[in-house]
């Protein structure tokens, strides 16, 4: 019987009390041992995390993609593995790993699959010497974007993205960014850039359709420059991820990819690091195990 450790986020935009209790009351029912840690701040839930991971134990990371993504992270290389109870405002790393929404059904995965490894993204730029996350990295209006979303005291979930792209978008003026992918060099002038390991961001955006979190690369969607009004469309279409068939839509595939602009761009990843450009994000292939 597995022993887990539970991280918990417990300013996440989602319930986690909620959610941690209905997974507990689960978990010990089916004789698993499970110890709660609450963290206080994003480098404490990783410092949690590690040490849990060397006792053997299997880390559940309670909250939205933030912890998650820095949990996931800290734990990446490790061989720890890592189970997720999405209660978070976006959850989009759950949703990618098809993770069941009722929690009997997440009880189960967590009690009796066996793990799976994934690939994980490590970001380097001069603010971040090292940081590796599992989602995306993403620059431009999409970082713009969700800065104006964690700064949303009154709502939640997609309201709280969707509102914050409108507000991005109604202020961003195009930037020229030179991206390389792989060593070759590609101008874009535009909106974003987007690395994804995920096919989804800002709480179920299909932003990268294709991208799968095994193959070993990223999908780099760039949207370039183009009327606001499109550009309101296109967000409509991240829903289905239909804004791929738009010429305005341009994507690549690569292991390592630099984004850099002609100006102070920013940059985020997994809803949690904000920093400006020039960024770099090396896929780690295989390099987390996780229960999904």
């Amino acid at each position: 019987m597995r022993q887990f450790t539970a991280v918990v986020n417990p300013t996440a935009g989602g319930s986690t009390g909620a959610a941690l209790l209905r997974i507990a009351r689960l978990l010990r029912e089916a004789g698993a041992e499970l110890e709660t840690e609450y963290s206080r701040s994003l480098a404490h839930a990783q410092e949690l995390a590690l040490a849990a991971g060397a006792q053997g134990r299997v880390v559940l990371a309670v909250g939205g993609d933030g912890i998650a993504g820095g949990i996931g992270g800290a734990l990446s290389g490790t061989g720890t593995v890592l189970g997720l109870v999405p209660a978070g405002r976006g959850n989009d790393f759950a949703r990618a790993l098809g993770l069941p929404a009722d929690p009997a059904d997440l009880a189960r995965v967590l009690l009796d699959h066996e793990p799976r490894t994934v690939d994980t993204i490590e970001v380097e730029s001069a603010v971040h010497p090292r940081t590796v996350v599992l989602g995306s990295v993403y620059a431009g209006v999409d970082a713009l974007a969700n800065q104006h979303a964690n700064n949303a005291r009154l709502l939640r979930g997609a309201a709280s993205y969707y509102l914050g792209g409108l507000r991005a978008v109604t202020t961003w003026r195009p930037a020229s960014f030179r991206v390389t992918v792989d060593g070759q060099e590609h101008a874009h002038r535009g909106y974003s850039v987007v690395a994804a390991n995920s096919a989804y961001y800002g709480s179920g955006r299909a932003i990268a359709p294709a991208a799968r979190l095994d193959d070993g690369v990223l999908d780099v969607v760039m949207i370039r420059e183009a009327p606001r009004h499109l550009f309101f469309a296109l967000m409509n279409e991240l829903k289905t991820g239909a804004h791929i068939n738009r010429p305005e839509v341009q994507i690549l595939r690569g292991r390592e990819i630099r984004i850099e602009a002609d100006r102070a761009v920013p940059y985020g990843a997994d809803g949690e690091v904000e920093a400006t450009l020039p960024v770099t994000a090396r896929v780690r292939p295989g390099d987390l195990a996780v229960l999904c």
